[in-house]
């Protein structure tokens, strides 16, 4: 065993001799006769050795090509992301510049700081405080409505809860004020745990999916009209005196940006056609949808005229072919027997002009007129 390892590093270092021999051989040559002999070993020897080289090349190009394509796709995905997020941001404080615009005063805006900890998703922390005028049970809003209430102030910051925190409640009705009752979290599982129920409303108000629900201005914290979220459906529970609606919020969770906190002059002197935009929507979506039903209605109803009509004139041409063809026949009938009675009663005349026609052949008797009478004419007394 140590003899062939011993000449196999024989073999080894003797072909390494041979190449450096051939290398400085090969320096030594003169620049023609080395490219030429350089040119016959790579179309002979080396040839195989070329094209595994070629083939690797192309597939080292190929990796490093991939790999600039997903950096440059990456990029890219990241630059969209970055300007959807401006986009939202923007149409966001849009909004909000609107809102105030229609507010007009009354108000301080605040942005959102980072949350304080893990078990605060229900809650937000203001760039705001009292400094500002901020005092606690003031509502907080956005373009959409309704975020929530401020709970605690400091000089520099505020903490707000959210229409998701287990203490929110608000004094609600429909947009139409046909149904009033109080709006606090759906204690659901998942994702309804992100929802809003509607309690207390009458049993004889049923709101129909897609109903704005506001705030109905009772209580001194929310004023009159301020959105709160869309009705979903309704949900069962043991009472049967109320009905219990799930409603959907007017601002979701990944929506809250910048808000306004409307200070208690401003809520004391109401809202009154601040949101008019939101209720204006939904009465025109309800008008389109009545639109819509009355057009197909009375489409559905043309259309079965339209058949009815048909039907009827069909009926008339088919009553009238009818009648034709019987009076036609009866008239056919009438007319032959007609023929008949004719061609009998000339029969029955000529029978009797025969029947009447003297014999010629028989001699005529001549009676001679009475002889006048002889005598006196008798005495006239």
């Amino acid at each position: 065993m140590a003899r062939s390892v011993r000449s196999d590093g024989r073999l080894d270092t003797g072909f390494a001799l041979v190449c450096v021999v051939l290398a400085v051989f090969a320096l030594i040559l003169p620049r023609r006769t080395r490219e030429g002999f350089a040119a016959t070993l790579r179309t002979t020897v080396l040839s195989p050795l070329v094209a595994l080289e070629g083939r690797a090349s192309s597939v080292r190009a190929a990796i490093v090509a991939r790999n600039d394509v997903l950096v440059t796709r990456g990029q890219v995905a990241t630059q969209a992301l970055q300007v959807k997020a401006v986009a939202d941001e923007n149409l966001t404080l849009r909004k909000l510049l609107g809102l105030s615009a229609r507010l007009q005063d009354g108000f301080v805006p605040a942005e959102l700081l980072p949350p304080r900890g893990a078990g605060d998703e229900f809650t937000i922390a203001l760039a705001t405080g009292s400094d500002a005028g901020v005092q606690p049970f003031l509502p907080v809003v956005t373009a959409d409505g309704l975020v929530g209430m401020v709970q605690s102030v400091d000089r520099a910051t505020s903490f707000a809860i959210t229409w998701a925190h287990p203490d929110f409640r608000v004094s609600a009705m429909s947009v139409d004020e046909g149904a009033f009752g109080i709006v606090q979290p759906h204690l659901g599982a998942g994702a309804e745990r992100w929802l809003l129920e509607m309690r207390g409303v009458p049993f004889r108000a049923k709101l129909e999916p897609g109903t704005l629900i506001v705030s109905s201005g009772l209580g001194a914290t929310y004023p009159r009209g301020i959105p709160v979220g869309t009705v979903l459906g309704e949900l069962s529970t043991p009472e049967k005196w109320a009905r219990t609606y799930l409603v959907k919020p007017s601002v979701l969770p990944e929506a809250i940006g910048p808000v306004l906190v409307l200070l208690s002059s401003r809520a004391q002197r109401g809202v009154n056609g601040v949101w008019t935009t939101v209720n204006a929507a939904d009465s025109a979506a309800r008008a389109v949808a009545a639109a819509g039903d009355s057009l197909a209605r009375a489409a559905a109803l043309d259309e079965l005229a339209a058949r009815r009509a048909a039907l009827d004139a069909a009926a008339d041409t088919l009553t009238d072919s009818t009648l034709a063809f019987v009076a036609g026949t009866r008239g056919t009938a009438a007319d032959s027997a007609r023929a008949d009675s004719v061609r009998m009663r000339v029969r029955s005349d000529s029978l009797a002009r025969a029947r009447a026609r003297p014999d010629t052949t028989k001699p005529r008797v001549v009676v001679p007129p009475p002889a006048p009478r002889a005598g006196p004419p008798p005495d006239a007394r």
